[in-house]
């Protein structure tokens, strides 16, 4: 049958038609063409590409962590590349003047403009979590600044939540970096590789959590150390705990004798074994200026600084036998002591055991009692650690994965919380 010129007309038309619905659908669901967001591989024809920006409010800086994402409908999101950038002070440094922090937060914010394809904005959300430095801020103080965040976020073009702005509990920020280090060693929702526990030493708190294989831990932990959520269709329950007070900082500062948020009376300094005996130096902690000075005990230096943290430790730290049989990865404040302490590569990180931390240790503090050296706290901070783990119950023999990146992406709970806040919008919508 012969077709008319009018009817092949009409058929044109309606392919037309038909295409142009297709593609303004493609690019209403972030699918759009190459450069709107598709993406191809060997195993998928298209994946959806989406974007998740945190904001990492710590108690020495704000970071921004942009992260890049491909997603099919029936796998895990694969994480394409990840932009870092870093800002000091912390945002509890504007406690007293919450608008100081405006221009900081926009700087970082344009990083994610220039990044992010402008069609892709009012999608990707958009979230700040503070931790620690914010935690330990009196409420109100610590409220005004998030409120003043929360403004800048809403007149972002980004997507934001009622919840975009939160200070975030410990527990979370321990599962959240478990679920980065899982995630990026390719342990998570893979069972053919074992889950990795995680530590996390901080300026204000630290965090170990790990996935019991033992029936006992679940139920001989104490309450509240034992945390269960869902992402990705999976339940997870995890042993995590956060001690807030005793990241290195805040640490520090009780092994001086001092506390938090009281300034000395005039004329007072705080005396430590700890430091070089005699040498006088002043410390700046949250935004209060303390006078320290060595104090000559009647042991060598590693000695008398190791009893001093042991008593100021005592029974603050639970101990779980079952870490003692678990492949643990270290981060913060564990992999830079180490890197100072040259037991580790500082850009590749490396492996090392509380052994190793001990010897450094007291070499460093055997230097320390003739000469205080350009960081007169080292020999403190690594004794601090090594009192750490033996209170946590790490044998001398138990050997850690100290990294800063794994794949070239930071090791930080940034991942984890944008894994898992997504996880959840995506859940409300479905």
């Amino acid at each position: 049958m012969k077709i008319s010129k009018l009817t092949w007309a009409f058929i044109f038309c309606a392919f037309i038609v038909t295409y142009i619905a297709y593609l303004t659908w493609r690019r209403g669901t972030g699918l759009g063409t190459e450069d709107e967001g598709s993406y191809h591989s060997a195993s998928d024809k298209f994946a959806q590409i989406f974007y998740g920006i945190m904001f990492d409010a710590g108690s020495t800086g704000t970071r921004i962590h942009i992260f890049k994402f491909t997603h099919t409908a029936k796998d895990t999101p694969k994480l394409v590349y990840e932009i870092f950038r870093a800002l000091k002070p912390g945002l509890s440094a504007y406690a007293d003047d919450p608008d100081k922090c405006t221009q900081g937060i926009l700087q970082l914010l344009e990083v994610a403009k220039q990044e992010i394809p402008s069609n892709l904005w009012k999608v990707t959300p958009l979230v700040l979590k503070a931790t620690a430095g914010l935690r330990l801020l009196p409420g109100e103080k610590a409220q005004n600044l998030l409120n003043k965040v929360k403004g800048i976020f809403k007149a972002s073009p980004f997507y934001v939540g009622d919840d975009c702005v939160t200070i975030m509990n410990g527990t979370d920020e321990g599962i959240s970096a478990w679920i980065t280090v899982n995630f990026l060693t390719g342990s998570l929702n893979n069972s053919e590789k074992k889950l990795v526990g995680m530590l996390d030493l901080g300026g204000g708190s630290t965090q170990i959590t790990f996935h019991p294989d033992d029936e006992k831990t679940l139920q001989s932990s104490p309450e509240g150390y034992i945390t269960s959520f869902q992402m990705f269709n999976t339940t997870y329950s995890l042993y995590s705990y956060s001690y807030l007070g005793l990241g290195l900082m805040s640490a520090r500062l009780k092994i001086l004798g001092g506390f938090e948020g009281q300034p000395l009376k005039e004329g007072e300094e705080l005396l430590t074994p700890c430091l070089s005996p005699g040498f006088q130096i002043e410390w700046q902690h949250a935004k209060i200026t303390y006078k320290v000075k060595g104090q000559k005990a009647g042991e060598p230096l590693f000695e008398s600084c190791f009893n001093k943290v042991e008593k100021m430790l005592y029974n603050k730290v639970h101990k779980a036998k079952e870490i003692m049989d678990l492949e643990f990865y270290a981060f913060s404040y564990y992999y830079d002591l180490a890197a100072e302490a040259d037991l580790i590569d500082a850009e590749k990180g490396g492996r090392i055991s509380v052994e190793d931390f001990e010897i450094a240790a007291k070499n460093v503090c055997k230097r320390t009692e003739d000469v205080a050296g350009h960081n007169p706290f080292l020999c403190m901070d690594l004794v601090y650690i090594c009192a750490l783990l033996k209170e946590f119950g790490f044998p001398k023999n138990k050997v850690f994965q100290l990294a800063r990146k794994i794949n070239d992406v930071e090791t930080s709970w940034a991942l984890g919380a944008t894994f898992h806040y997504i996880d959840s919008i995506n859940r409300l919508r479905y």
